[in-house]
C-alpha cells in the first residue's frame, strides 16, 4: 500500500493507496432505456457492455462493445458477463434461474434475481406486497372465466381488470372486462391470470427512488402519469395539487418496498390515487421508468445516473428538481416518418425544449422519443410539451 500522508490521504506523489480502474456495466437489453443509461455514465467514464438482441436495437446503435445474442440463453448470458463488473437491465424479463447462475458464479447482479422476480411476475408481487402491508387493489389469481366472474361478484361486480402475471408492458397482457364472455382472451396465453378490482381513482402517479447496495435511498418528487391506451403520454413533475401528506406516503412507500423487496438500482412504484384520498399499488418496475425521463432535464441527478451510481454501490446525486415544473411527452410513431425534419419548427419555436430520440424506425403507436419542457408556469410547460410531441409525430402541422 502507497504511504499515507497527514490526515489519512495519499502522499504526494504515492497515488492512491490501492489500484483504481474504471468499471464494466453489463447492460442486459438494447432498448431505449439503456441507450439513456449508457448517455449517463459516459460523464464518468464507465465502461458498458451491451446485450442486444439486434444491432438496430436503440442502445446498440450507440454503445461500442455490443454483443448480440439471446438473454434467454444461459450460455449466453454467461459469456457476456465475462469481463463485467456488475450486470443491470433495461428490462424484467431474464429468467430468474439464469440470474441466479450468474451470481453462483460470482457476478453481482443489480437487481438480484430475489427483487427482480416482484417486477417479472405479478402473482408474487402481489403476494409480497400483501406480507408486507402495501396498500393494493383487491386481487387474486383466477382459474377459468368463471372464476374471474366469481372475483368480480366478489368485489362488487364488472369491470374488473384481468393481467397475465408475466410479459405485459404498455398496456399489454391487460385486459379491461366487462363480462365473462370477455374474459376468455387472458386465459390462451396458458400462463396464471391475475384478476384485479377495478379502481375509482382520480388520477396516476409514480413514486421513483434509488437504492443502493449498502441501503443509500433517494426519492424523487412524485409525478403524475397520464396514459391514452394503456400507454404513458404526458408525465407532470411534480404532480400538480398532490398534498404534501399524500406527496410523503407515497415517497415512504416506494423507499418501504425497495428495502423489503432488496431493490439495488432504479425502482418505479406506479400508484393510483383514490377519489377517497388514499394511494394504491399498480405496479412495480426495477430499472429506469418512462415516468423518470423528465429527470435528465429536470432534476439534478437524472434516474439514468443514479441507477448507475447505484449498481456500481457509488454515491447517489441530489435527486431534487432543477425547476419548479417539468414535463415529459412521449412521441409515439404516426404517419409521418421523417421526424428530423420537423426539428426546424420545434427548435425555432421553443428553444428551451428538450428532444431525446431512440434511433427506432416510426411505427405507428411506438414509442420513438420523448420530450422535456419547464418553468413556473404548469399551463405554458404542458402546452409547448404537447406542441412540441404532437408536431414530431405529425399530428399538428403548425
Amino acid at each position: 500500500m502507497a504511504p499515507l500522508g497527514d490526515g489519512g490521504r495519499p502522499a504526494r506523489g504515492a497515488g492512491y493507496p490501492e489500484r483504481v480502474t474504471f468499471p464494466v456495466v453489463g447492460m442486459v437489453g438494447g432498448g431505449q432505456l439503456a441507450r439513456m443509461t449508457h448517455e449517463a455514465g459516459i460523464p464518468l467514464g464507465i465502461k458498458f457492455k451491451l446485450l442486444s438482441d439486434s444491432p438496430q436495437d436503440s442502445a446498440a446503435q450507440v454503445v461500442s462493445d455490443v454483443v448480440i445474442g439471446d438473454y434467454r440463453d444461459l450460455d449466453t448470458l454467461r459469456e457476456f458477463a465475462r469481463g463485467c463488473d456488475v450486470i443491470t437491465f433495461d428490462h424484467e424479463h431474464v429468467p430468474t434461474e439464469h440470474l441466479r447462475a450468474l451470481e453462483a458464479d460470482g457476478i453481482p447482479v443489480r437487481p438480484g434475481p430475489d427483487a427482480l422476480v416482484h417486477a417479472q411476475d405479478k402473482g408474487v408481487m402481489r403476494a409480497k406486497l400483501d406480507e408486507i402491508g402495501a396498500p393494493s387493489p383487491r386481487h387474486r389469481i383466477v382459474a377459468d372465466p368463471a372464476d374471474a366472474a366469481a372475483f368480480a361478484a366478489e368485489t362488487g361486480g364488472f369491470p374488473i381488470i384481468l393481467k397475465t402475471v408475466r410479459g405485459g408492458y404498455d398496456g399489454k397482457g391487460v385486459w379491461f372486462v366487462r363480462s365473462e364472455d370477455e374474459a376468455r382472451d387472458p386465459f390462451l396465453a396458458g400462463v396464471p391470470v391475475l384478476a384485479e378490482e377495478k379502481v375509482d381513482f382520480v388520477r396516476e402517479l409514480a413514486a421513483n427512488i434509488v437504492r443502493s447496495p449498502h441501503g443509500q435511498a433517494v426519492a424523487y418528487p412524485v409525478v403524475e402519469s397520464r396514459q391514452v391506451d394503456g400507454v404513458c403520454d404526458t408525465v407532470i413533475a411534480p404532480a400538480p395539487d398532490l398534498s404534501p401528506d399524500l406527496a410523503g406516503q407515497a415517497q415512504e412507500l416506494a423507499l418501504r418496498i425497495a428495502k423489503e423487496l432488496g431493490v439495488v438500482g432504479h425502482l418505479a412504484v406506479e400508484l393510483f390515487e383514490t377519489r377517497d384520498g388514499r394511494i394504491l399499488v399498480n405496479e412495480l418496475a426495477m430499472r429506469p421508468h418512462n415516468s423518470g425521463h423528465w429527470t435528465q432535464d429536470g432534476a439534478v441527478t437524472s434516474q439514468f445516473a443514479n441507477h448507475v451510481r447505484a449498481v456500481l454501490d457509488l454515491p447517489l446525486g441530489d435527486p431534487r428538481p432543477r425547476v419548479r415544473w417539468t414535463v415529459m411527452s412521449n412521441v409515439l410513431g404516426g404517419d409521418y416518418p421523417d421526424m428530423y425534419r420537423a426539428y426546424l419548427h420545434c427548435m425555432a419555436r421553443d428553444p428551451q425544449l428538450k428532444i431525446h430520440m431512440y434511433g427506432k424506425d416510426v411505427k405507428p403507436g411506438r414509442k420513438v422519443g420523448h420530450v422535456n419542457t419547464y418553468g413556473d408556469d404548469l399551463d405554458d410547460v404542458l402546452d409547448r410539451a404537447r406542441h412540441a410531441a404532437d408536431y414530431l409525430r405529425g399530428t399538428i402541422t403548425e
